[in-house]
């Protein structure tokens, strides 16, 4: 199918992020990510995991070319990309939210993934994102995400550093955040941290699990 987008950074990360998930998610049955972008990680993880649900989502302008991968790989663990954006308001949080999976009585998915998008959105979207999390989430349920991250106020390479300029330059709300500063808003949601596992290209895959309903 031509016109798909294309990242060739899905490309390279996407065999050492499946590496973690499948270490997280042999148990999980529906997975909610946020930010897909171009769809390629949807399409590759939902392959090499059939056993769960994948559920891609994004902002709208998003949706139609990740529906290209999706529809192009046919799989039948893939629905329809949904739209749900973080959204910084009076009360912050996900909107629009998704309908949530049921299963032995509760409602929510079994984990939240997001690639690549901390850095991305303004820290107020952040924020509005973690918020959001608890209407989302099953209990004892996974929030995944990847990245480049700092830690104690510094860069862990020179190449995050130089990056870290690229986005400013680029849009002065974006940026690598602070391990310490995300951890924060996770544990303010009841998340704790499972596993802060290296990746290439210096980047990291934080996991944190919901303790409370």
């Amino acid at each position: 199918m031509t016109g798909k987008p294309y990242a060739e950074s899905c490309d390279r990360n996407r065999e050492p992020i499946l590496t973690v998930l499948q270490r997280h998610l042999g148990t999980a049955r529906d997975v909610l990510e946020i930010g897909s972008g171009t769809g390629q990680h949807a399409v590759h993880f939902a392959a090499a995991m059939p056993w769960l649900r994948w559920q891609a989502s994004d902002h709208r302008d998003n949706l139609p070319g990740i529906g290209r991968w999706l529809d192009e790989a046919a799989l039948p663990n893939t629905p329809p990309p949904l739209e749900l954006q973080a959204v910084p308001a009076t009360v912050p949080g996900l909107q629009p939210l998704p309908a949530l999976p049921q299963a032995d009585g509760m409602a929510g998915f079994d984990a939240v993934f997001t690639a690549n998008t901390l850095h991305i959105m303004g820290w107020d979207s952040v924020q509005a994102l973690f918020a959001g999390l608890s209407s989302l989430m099953a209990p004892g349920a996974l929030f995944i995400a990847y990245g480049p991250f700092n830690y104690g106020g510094d860069f862990s390479s020179d190449s995050n550093r130089a990056f870290d300029g690229w986005l400013k330059a680029r849009d002065p709300r974006s940026g690598i955040r602070d391990f310490e500063a995300v951890d924060t808003l996770a544990r303010m949601q009841g998340l704790a941290l499972r596993e802060d596992v290296a990746m290439p290209a210096n980047n990291r895959t934080l996991v944190w699990q919901r303790m409370h309903s």
